[in-house]
């Protein structure tokens, strides 16, 4: 049997733990969700309304959730689709798109410096790479096309990329920097949470299961053993706004299974060539993520699946199959005892790649639908949504707010049958990559 313990929280470590609520509270705001989204928001709200009392839940213990469970890709620059390079029509979009990240690039990197948050940032950048040089067409304009948007973005192959790796399996990539980052994604959420100022308070372990308007005015957010009564609700829950509540047919959960290793000895780091740290995503979704942690171990996450339930202990035991499988491709002296950790997350995404962003009902606002790119998007969303709650404008809300198309969604089953159809495609189509 595998362990379902995440190999990020257990190096960050765990901050004194938070009350359950019990009874009625009364807040100005409250936050939903003790991840990255949530826990920006609560920091903006703090620095705009220091007087206000500010009340943050989580349903599980605060900073633990999807948000430290991720590859830790801090994401400024996408890689651009063939209809986004340079001369053709959705070129602007991309532009429009790269300056978004960039800004949430730039929030993560005020955020770590404002609390002094040790995470392992690293400003050198990622690759996205390609086992078959096919899925990465078109390469060279790919590069211009991140170059004139901003990027640092350079095409290595053959010996560089393999030395630059370590490894020999990937024949063709670009590698992204100026603003593209790499870090530790639950010790960046810990220390978020360990940063909250003093009129922040957090309740872990506490379910919210409806919120209702009151007569009077504000909102009521009930929980099992609680409520509290709030001016205003910003939710920061990703896919799963239904359980607190509320409708939503726009965003949907995937689920992800990942692993990490224990530290290479130096024999093995040497089989890498000792090579730098580094990250690499895939060109297809259902590809592989793969990282070189600055403490010589590896991580790789290639399984993505739509799911009704999560991973029980024995199915965990088969995505972890799949992972050394897919470290043995690359790393062949790799075994399943190197691997000392082995995990599943969630990830919110939209059918059309963009968030569900804004304003819900009256007094309630929620961001949803970061594709993958949680870290960057999620810390900037929470910090425009406490903006906008607040009677904020800026040309980059209403930037946001404009992109805010995540589209529609097909009621279940039918949505259930073609999602798990999709998923099955995509892997197809990245088995040379997992």
């Amino acid at each position: 049997m595998v362990k379902n313990i995440c190999g990020w929280i257990a190096q960050a470590g765990v901050s004194p733990p938070a009350a359950t609520l019990k009874g009625a509270q009364k807040a100005d705001w409250l936050v939903i969700g003790g991840g990255f989204t949530g826990l920006s928001a609560a920091h903006t709200l703090a620095e705009l309304h220091p007087q206000s009392r500010i009340i943050v839940v989580d349903r599980q213990r605060a900073a633990q959730g999807a948000s430290a469970r991720n590859s830790g890709f801090v994401v400024a620059y996408e890689r651009p689709s063939p209809d986004e390079l340079i001369g053709r029509q959705r070129n602007a979009d991309y532009h429009v798109a790269s300056t978004i990240g960039k800004a949430a690039s730039d929030e993560v990197r005020r955020r770590v410096a404002s609390f002094g948050i040790e995470c392992d940032l690293s400003d050198a950048g990622y690759l996205f790479a390609a086992h078959d040089p096919a899925k990465l067409a078109e390469a060279d304009r790919q590069v211009q096309t991140l170059r004139e948007a901003g990027a640092a973005a350079e095409l290595l192959e053959g010996e560089a990329l393999s030395q630059r790796l370590g490894s020999p399996f990937y024949r063709a990539g670009i590698w992204c920097r100026g603003g593209n980052g790499l870090l530790q994604p639950a010790k960046y959420a810990k220390g978020l949470l360990d940063a909250l100022p003093a009129n922040v308070s957090v309740y872990e372990n506490t379910d919210i299961t409806g919120l209702e308007h009151l007569s009077r005015g504000g909102i009521r957010a009930q929980s099992t053993n609680g409520h509290i009564e709030a001016g205003q609700v910003i939710a920061c829950v990703g896919a799963f706004l239904p359980r607190i509540g509320l409708a939503d047919s726009k965003v949907f959960p995937l689920e992800l299974s990942a692993s990490l290793s224990r530290p290479l000895s130096d024999n093995e780091y040497a089989c890498l060539g000792r090579a730098a740290p580094w990250g690499v995503l895939s060109t297809r979704p259902a590809g592989a993520t793969l990282r070189l942690t600055p403490d010589r171990r590896l991580l790789i996450r290639n399984t993505v699946e739509y799911r009704q339930r999560d991973l029980t202990g024995h199915s965990l035991v088969a995505r972890r199959a799949k992972h050394v499988h897919g470290l043995q491709r690359r790393f062949p002296w790799i075994t399943d005892a190197h691997l000392q950790f082995t995990w599943t997350g969630h990830l919110s995404a939209t059918r059309s790649g963009e968030p569900r962003f804004g304003k819900l009902a009256e007094g309630v606002y929620s961001a949803a639908g970061c594709n993958g790119s949680g870290v960057a998007r999620g810390t900037l969303w929470g910090r425009l949504l406490a903006e906008m709650a607040s009677g904020g404008q800026s040309a980059l809300l209403t930037s946001v707010l404009d992109n805010a198309k995540p589209g529609w969604l097909p009621p279940r089953p039918f949505f259930d049958i073609g999602a798990s159809i999709r998923l099955r495609y995509e892997a197809l189509q990245a088995r040379t990559e997992s």
